[in-house]
């Protein structure tokens, strides 16, 4: 925790915690190799303990506003979050506001150094696509910048989440799953967090209408158009094919399509598919992927009210805004 009761802490705090000069702060904050190495060491664990973060907004103005609101994203390519990055990018440009773009990739070391070079930056709002450990939730809790979560709803965000119950949509498609006629579905998760959760509430769902066995796989993240093959020749291998395959993503969906039709299987007489993310290519190709929608237009709305009322110093309303999902029912399943 922070040791500043509050305030946002300063050089001359974390002088004072490590036992040196504000100067020589100064000195390792701009090139830590001039500085020896058992003080660079103290430096470093003042500034975590502190929760000290640099201000390299020209002239070190504390009070600046930067018009500016840092996107944190794990990768672009096959990211499921694209259209809403899309859309969110437009609402927040068309309001005057500068987007900074970071790739995370999947771990919270490369999170954290973007976090901290935006709010060093003195952004505005930090808006984020992936998961957060305990650290990093502290870090944004006492920072100044407003911090979005999106695409989930945490228990206890240490800012604003906008998102939707991965848990529900797990239930829901099993229900459709089910509602549909299909009984040997095969569970295609990529290896994250909020993919886990709509496994476990699929598998929960369909236990408790009295389904029978289901297959599963995991693959990385992202799940992409290229795990479809591999994905394709483990269900051939099987002693009974499934009816229906349900994917982490709509990229793995359409992988997965296009390698049952090259070896003769028919979409979805022979082998139904049901993606996530309705991604352009969903509507587009054919047969058509069955997907669960986020509404990414009605994130980027909730994501730019939010930081308009956090900049003219407006309590927030609400810590937790669902924006919900709806599932497409289309022609491969």
């Amino acid at each position: 925790m922070s040791e500043n009761n509050g305030r946002n802490p300063t050089l001359d705090d974390v002088a004072l915690h490590a036992g040196v000069s504000a100067a020589t702060v100064s000195r390792y904050i701009n090139n830590p190799k001039v500085v020896a190495a058992a003080t660079g060491e103290r430096i470093h664990a003042a500034i975590a303990a502190t929760g000290y973060i640099p201000n390299l907004l020209a002239g070190g103005l504390a009070s600046s506003r930067s018009k500016m609101v840092a996107v944190l994203i794990p990768h672009l390519t096959d990211s499921i979050f694209n259209a809403t990055i899309e859309s969110m990018t437009e609402e927040l440009a068309a309001a005057g506001f500068n987007v900074m773009l970071g790739l995370t990739g999947t771990g919270f070391g490369r999170t954290e150094e973007v976090v901290r070079a935006a709010l060093s930056r003195r952004v505005d709002a930090i808006i984020s696509t992936g998961p957060l450990d305990d650290h990093l939730s502290e870090l944004v809790r006492r920072g100044p910048a407003l911090f979005i979560q999106i695409w989930e709803l945490p228990e206890d965000p240490p800012g604003l989440a906008i998102g939707f119950s991965h848990s529900a949509a797990g239930r829901d498609v099993a229900r459709f799953v089910l509602s549909r006629g299909y009984r040997r579905p095969h569970l295609v998760t990529a290896n994250g967090t909020r993919a886990a959760m709509r496994r476990d509430a699929f598998l929960a769902e369909w236990q408790a209408q009295g389904g029978g066995p289901v297959s599963e796989a995991q693959v990385d993240i992202p799940s992409r158009f290229g795990h479809g093959r591999r994905v394709f020749a483990e269900i051939r291998r099987m002693e009974q094919l499934p009816d229906v395959v349900v994917c982490g993503s709509d990229y793995l969906a359409q992988g997965l399509i296009v390698e049952a039709q090259a070896a003769g299987l028919r979409v979805p007489e022979d082998l139904a598919v049901v993606g996530f993310g309705n991604s352009s290519v969903a509507g587009e190709m054919r047969p058509t992927i069955t997907t669960v929608d986020i509404d990414g237009a009605r994130i980027a709305r909730e994501v730019l009210a939010a930081i308009r009322a956090h900049s003219a110093g407006e309590e927030l309303p609400q810590r937790s805004i669902d924006v919900g999902f709806r599932l497409i029912a289309r022609e491969s399943a």
